[in-house]
């Protein structure tokens, strides 16, 4: 898990420090926000953050805000800190799509084991985290994308598109298939949310959104 970088987020400097310190100890890179959207500046700055450790009760933007806007751009880890321990906010912290939920006090032991396996759990090390096909290359730890070196802007739904494509290389994928694998809801019949944005990846992929190709009756098959 070396080398990898999280981002701690909390206003009070005492509490990222103790946090901080343990992390340095088990190799990883550690960065600071002081507020939510301090936070949110760093996370659309970084390419590299590999999980964030956010408290709850900040100034300018509190941890739901941040997290609630994370999740509209990403599938990134994220663990929530709060010197709340009513039920409802850990339940509200789970529906925003978080992967840990700790009241404080806790002890720092506890959240570096917490780091390791969620880290573990979601493959994010450096061995497995880049796919390549064709010069199109994929970093879904920075989320990013390099088309023979040069890096594309995609929206996070455009990403997790060809990503998709990717891991099924080759195979026939029908509308319903990609909606309930990308966007997770069952296909009612409208094929237009797929075939804008696979109009719209084909666009920003330049000559490279030929390998996307329409099997007319079905969907879509990328064909490297």
């Amino acid at each position: 898990m070396e080398d990898l970088k999280i981002l701690v987020v909390d206003d009070e400097s005492r509490m990222r420090k103790l946090v901080k310190d343990f992390l340095v100890k088990d190799g990883y890179i550690v960065i600071e926000a002081e507020d939510g959207q301090q936070a949110l500046d760093i996370f659309y700055k970084d390419k590299d953050i590999s999980l964030i450790i956010l408290d709850v009760m900040m100034p300018k933007k509190d941890g739901w805000e941040v997290c609630r806007e994370i999740r509209e751009n990403s599938k990134m880890p994220i663990i929530m800190l709060t010197a709340k321990a009513e039920e409802r906010d850990e339940l509200l912290g789970f529906e925003l799509g978080v992967d840990e939920y700790i009241s404080k006090p806790f002890s720092p032991k506890i959240l570096a084991a917490r780091v390791s396996a969620i880290l573990r759990r979601t493959n994010q090390s450096a061995s497995n985290h880049l796919m390549e096909i064709d010069g199109i290359v994929i970093n879904k730890i920075a989320h990013s994308v390099l088309v023979d070196g040069k890096e594309i802007d995609l929206s996070f739904k455009e990403f997790e598109l060809l990503s998709f494509f990717f891991e099924n290389k080759g195979i026939a994928l029908s509308r319903e298939k990609i909606l309930n694998s990308v966007w997770n809801y069952d296909y009612f019949g409208d094929a237009r949310t797929i075939d804008t944005h696979v109009k719209k990846l084909r666009g920003k992929l330049g000559k490279k959104g030929d390998l996307i190709k329409t099997i007319w009756g079905v969907g879509y098959k990328f064909d490297a």
